[in-house]
C-alpha cells in the first residue's frame, strides 16, 4: 500500500517528479504536467544553459557533466516532452558531426575508435527525441559489432581488448536499445533485442552486483544510491531498467532488492547517497538528504516487483 504522506511529499517537488509520480505510482495520465517540464523547474533550467549553436557546456562531450551529451541524457531522464524541435536539431547535428570512421559516436579527439558506452547513451536520448533512423543505423551497426561473447558490452573491448563485459557499459547500451525499440525504430531490431536479452542475463548472472565466480560484491559503489547516474552503474539504475522493460521478478534480483529495502529511512524516504564528481549546471538535490528522485525510483521498482 502506498503511503499518501510520501506521495504528497513527492508531489511537492519539481514538476518532473510530479509527472512521473502520477504516471508510475498513481497510474494517471498527466500530459499537461509533462508539457510544463520545459517551461519551469529543472527542465527549464537545463534548457536555459543551451548556447546559440545548439550545444551545452563546451560542446558535445566537454565538460562532464555540463556537456551536450550529459545534458540531453538529463533532459530525457526528466521525461521532458520529446516534441522538442531544437533538441532534435542538435541530435541530428551530433549524428552528422560526431561519427567515427567505425560508424559509432566518437567524442575523442585523440582516437579513431568510438566508445560503445557513449553510443548506448546516445541511442537512448536520440531515440527518445525522435532522431531520424538513417542517422542511427551506423550507430546500431557499431553497437552490435561490440557485443561480447559473455553477453554484455565493455567500452574497452575495442581499445584494449577487454574480454569480460562491464556492468557500466552493458546497462548504458541496453537502456539505449530499450528506448530504440519503444519508439518504433526497426533497423536491425531483432539483432538488438537478441543482444539485449543476452545482456540482461549477464546482469542477472551477477545478481546485479556480485562476482559470478565468488559471489563477492564487485564494487561497493554499485550499492550507493546516486542520481543522476551519468554512465555509472548502480543497483537502483539496473532495477529501473528491468522495471521500464516490463521484466518480471527473477530470483537473481533478490539480493539487490533486499539492499534497496534496507536503505529506506525511518521516515519512509530514500536518501541521495552519492554524487559523481564533475561540473554540473546545478544540483537537483543534496547528498545525504532525503531524495525525491530516489524515493520515487525505489517505490516504482518495489511496487513492480511486488516487494512490500
Amino acid at each position: 500500500m502506498i503511503d499518501h504522506s510520501i506521495i504528497n511529499w513527492l508531489l511537492d517537488g519539481d514538476v518532473a517528479i510530479q509527472y512521473q509520480v502520477y504516471r508510475d505510482l498513481l497510474h494517471s495520465d498527466k500530459r499537461r504536467l509533462q508539457d510544463r517540464i520545459a517551461r519551469e523547474g529543472w527542465g527549464a533550467r537545463f534548457l536555459s544553459f543551451r548556447h546559440d549553436d545548439g550545444h551545452w557546456g563546451g560542446g558535445f562531450y566537454v565538460h562532464k557533466w555540463i556537456s551536450t551529451h550529459y545534458t540531453l541524457l538529463d533532459l530525457k531522464n526528466l521525461s521532458i516532452a520529446p516534441r522538442q524541435k531544437d533538441i532534435r536539431s542538435t541530435i541530428q547535428k551530433i549524428a552528422r558531426e560526431q561519427k567515427g570512421s567505425d560508424g559509432g559516436i566518437n567524442p575523442s579527439r585523440g582516437s579513431t575508435k568510438s566508445d560503445v558506452c557513449v553510443c548506448g547513451m546516445f541511442l537512448n536520448y536520440a531515440s527518445y527525441f525522435g532522431a531520424d533512423e538513417d542517422g542511427l543505423r551506423s550507430v546500431v551497426d557499431f553497437i552490435l559489432s561490440q557485443h561480447m561473447a559473455d553477453g554484455g558490452f565493455n567500452c574497452r573491448s575495442n581499445y584494449t581488448g577487454a574480454t569480460h563485459s562491464s556492468l557500466h557499459t552493458t546497462l548504458s547500451v541496453i537502456e539505449g536499445i530499450r528506448e530504440y525499440a519503444c519508439n518504433g525504430y526497426t533497423y536491425r531490431l531483432a539483432d538488438l533485442k537478441k543482444a539485449e536479452e543476452a545482456s540482461r542475463q549477464f546482469i542477472l548472472l551477477h545478481r546485479l552486483f556480485r562476482s559470478h565466480r565468488t559471489g563477492e560484491i564487485i564494487n561497493k559503489n554499485f550499492l550507493m544510491l546516486s542520481h543522476p547516474s551519468r554512465w555509472k552503474y548502480d543497483i537502483l539504475r539496473a532495477l529501473e531498467y528491468f522495471y521500464f522493460s516490463g521484466v518480471k521478478y527473477d530470483e537473481r534480483m533478490a539480493d539487490a532488492l533486499n539492499v534497496l529495502v534496507k536503505k529506506q529511512r525511518s521516515d519512509l524516504k530514500w536518501p541521495l547517497q552519492a554524487k559523481h564528481s564533475g561540473r554540473t549546471h546545478f544540483d537537483m538535490e543534496r547528498t545525504g538528504e532525503a531524495s525525491r528522485w530516489n524515493t520515487l525510483r525505489a517505490m516504482r521498482v518495489l511496487e513492480h516487483f511486488g516487494v512490500r
